[in-house]
């Protein structure tokens, strides 16, 4: 695959998880972090199976043979990672939310560094730098010692347990080269689904809900929840999980665009900070042809 799809489906993974968080922020007044998580991919199911089914034709008896690693998978990235962001979510605001999901760049930089022996050149660990300053840049709105004295309440712990989650999801899902992308995330979604059911259920689903409630909850259902879900997962087969990881600051310049959008001001520095993003952004996705063997090794 060339790799400007490769960055265009990077970059619209992550616009589309910008919507999750300002989305999320509406609908989690309406239903609890669990039912909310249950029926985001109650929504998605039913579009990924025939999705995989239609692009893929897969053998669906050898995907399942994977059941195992999927069910992790499962556990991982659809349960857990949604769930902590929309628990955040009921006690911090959408940019704070984006704000602690800045460091998730550096876990997997780091973590695929301890786990699958990934080396980081310097020039992508400068722009890995650039586009934190730029991630702080935007969310402290130029003040950056402000970083320094945000309280940081429940949510924001939350928040560190999410990005810690879908690091380890990241990085496992490198072990799936071998199963049709659309096909694992169909059936992760579904082992998921059966475990948080029970849970979902037995807490008592709110079905009077505000249309602009149906709206959030359709838009998480396919774009974040579908679009994303395959655009990373396709990245992955073609690219480290430390490179592919700077991409999620993304979401915080994405986040202060659809802010934008919604009639909340956006200053000269803000664009500034957009701008030291994408740079950094740049930076790590381009590999020096001096660059040993090893920087692309997988597992």
């Amino acid at each position: 695959m060339k790799k400007s799809i490769v960055i265009l489906f990077l970059i619209l993974a992550n616009l589309f998880w910008a919507g999750n968080y300002i989305f999320g922020k509406y609908v989690v007044t309406e239903l609890s972090p669990i039912q909310l998580t249950f029926t985001r991919w109650l929504i998605a199911v039913f579009l990924l199976f025939p999705l995989a089914q239609w692009i893929e034709k897969p053998d669906w008896k050898s995907v399942w043979k994977a059941w195992k690693l999927l069910l992790v998978m499962g556990v991982l990235g659809i349960i857990s990672y949604n769930f902590f962001l929309y628990w955040a979510l009921t006690y911090t605001t959408s940019m704070n939310a984006a704000l602690v999901n800045s460091m998730n760049p550096a876990l997997i930089v780091l973590f695929s560094a301890l786990l699958l022996k990934e080396k980081i050149s310097s020039i992508h660990a400068l722009g890995l730098i650039i586009s934190l300053f730029g991630v702080l840049l935007v969310l402290t709105k130029g003040h950056l010692l402000d970083i320094f004295q945000l309280n940081y309440n429940k949510g924001d712990l939350l928040m560190i347990l999410a990005i810690l989650v879908w690091t380890f999801y990241s990085i496992i899902g490198k072990k799936l080269k071998n199963i049709p992308i659309i096909s694992a995330t169909a059936v992760s979604v579904f082992l998921g689904l059966f475990l948080i059911a029970p849970f979902a259920i037995g807490s008592g689903m709110n079905l009077d809900l505000s249309s602009k409630a149906i709206t959030g909850l359709l838009y998480i259902g396919i774009f974040p929840s579908v679009g994303s879900f395959i655009f990373w997962n396709i990245s992955l087969r073609h690219i480290n999980a430390g490179q592919a990881g700077i991409y999620l600051n993304l979401i915080a310049v994405f986040t202060a665009i659809l802010s934008l959008i919604l009639g909340h001001a956006i200053t000269i520095i803000q664009i500034l900070g957009g701008l030291l993003v994408f740079l950094g952004v740049y930076l790590t996705s381009n590999k020096k042809k001096a660059d040993p063997p090893a920087v692309t090794k997988n597992m």
